[in-house]
């Protein structure tokens, strides 16, 4: 797993009229934690637009707990809990505030396209080798990848013949 954590002060103009964030600036505030956790990885967003592949949002989920107000100095964590697979990276958010509150959680799920047809490409290898040091063997488990096996549990009570 690979964690990475991005200090954020909340400005004035991202509060709405009751001095809460407004919704609409968390996607940021998960950009700006997404591009510094690359950035640390010695990954470039820059260099891989140049490169011809650019990384649109494929589905994006927030889950707010607790407001995050003006001056507020945020924690935002970004968490890769699996390995990037096929074309598609899932990218896990908390948002602490400083009293190590636990404000908010989302996920964003990035596919790499070419910038030329819009269409998906495998992740460049220069980015696997760099995430595949922080997942083990047998670390593959997610909402990307299906089990190995069938779970063994009980068929519903409805779907049992009688």
């Amino acid at each position: 797993m690979y964690i990475s954590d991005t200090k954020i002060r909340v400005r004035y103009a991202e509060t709405d009229q009751m001095g809460y964030v407004y919704h609409g600036n968390y996607a940021a505030y998960f950009e700006v934690c997404r591009t510094e956790a690359f950035r640390q990885l010695g990954i470039s967003y820059k260099d891989l637009e140049a490169e011809g592949v650019g990384m649109p949002v494929g589905e994006i989920r927030t889950r707010f707990r607790r407001p995050a107000r003006y001056d507020d100095l945020l924690t935002v964590r970004l968490l890769l809990r699996q390995p990037a697979e096929g074309s598609r990276v899932l990218f896990e958010y908390e948002i602490y505030n400083e009293a190590q509150e636990l404000l908010t959680e989302g996920h964003t799920l990035m596919v790499f396209v070419s910038m030329a047809t819009g269409r998906p490409v495998p992740i460049p290898v220069h980015i696997q080798e760099k995430l595949a040091g922080y997942f083990s063997d047998d670390e593959t488990g997610g909402p990307l990848t299906p089990p190995k096996a069938p779970v063994d549990a009980p068929a519903p009570a409805a779907f049992l013949k009688k």
